[in-house]
């Protein structure tokens, strides 16, 4: 296998601790707006572009009027999710130690995420990883988010890193899992420290599925040759 020169990071749930922000931002909204949804479906939509989940579940109920409520809903998922990020945003253990081992071992650092600019820009600020990461792509980069593999193939452009085989993409939703495989890189793993367990990652296409991230430099190290 070919050196690894880019590994891609999910954020909420991979690199952030994930306290239920994302999902109790979509609950409260689709409720204020009186669509319905289960924990267990917003779940599976975990890690993908926040628009697309909105109207995936407006459209699903609302034959009429779709766009407004659409733009109404999302325009008080925003407000709530900006509201608690703006409380604080908690790194996950280990991280800026993998970061430290990556740019060490001349490997370059990007993130994918399924927030918008605005809240990707308000966690990297927060945490001050602006420093370490040679592109940081938001769902508003892309004109597809996950499963579709568009933000990966953003990141290792702006990385500068044009074969897959080259590309690490980790994550913890099968949504990051299926964008890995869809992106054919050459490690999709998957990490343990957000909403979904073994059982249920292990359900998807990867390669490796570790505790966290603080693990990553050893399995490049074991698997990849770092």
């Amino acid at each position: 296998m070919g050196r690894i020169r880019l590994v891609i990071f999910d954020i909420a749930g991979t690199i952030i601790e994930d306290h239920g922000e994302v999902l109790s931002s979509f609950r409260s909204a689709l409720e204020k707006n009186g669509i319905s949804a289960t924990d267990a479906e917003l779940a599976e939509w975990k890690g993908a572009s926040k628009q697309e989940v909105i109207r995936h579940f407006v459209e699903r109920e609302h034959a009429d009027n779709r766009q407004s409520k659409i733009d109404k809903t999302y325009s008080d998922f925003r407000s709530l999710l900006e509201d608690q990020y703006r409380q604080g945003v908690h790194p996950i253990a280990g991280v800026e130690e993998t970061f430290t081992w990556l740019r060490e071992h001349g490997i370059l650092i990007a993130t994918t995420t399924g927030f918008y600019r605005d809240v990707n820009e308000l966690i990297l600020e927060k945490t001050g990883w602006k420093k370490w990461l040679r592109a940081s792509i938001s769902s508003s980069d892309a004109k597809q988010g996950r499963p579709a593999p568009l933000m990966i193939f953003r990141a290792m452009e702006e990385a500068g890193v044009s074969a897959a085989l080259e590309v690490i993409n980790v994550g913890d939703t099968p949504l990051d899992l299926q964008a890995g495989s869809n992106a054919g890189v050459a490690g999709v793993v998957g990490v343990l420290t957000g909403l979904h367990q073994h059982a249920r990652l292990r359900r998807e296409p990867h390669t490796h599925i570790i505790g966290s991230v603080a693990e990553l430099p050893a399995l490049l190290q074991k698997d990849f040759q770092a």
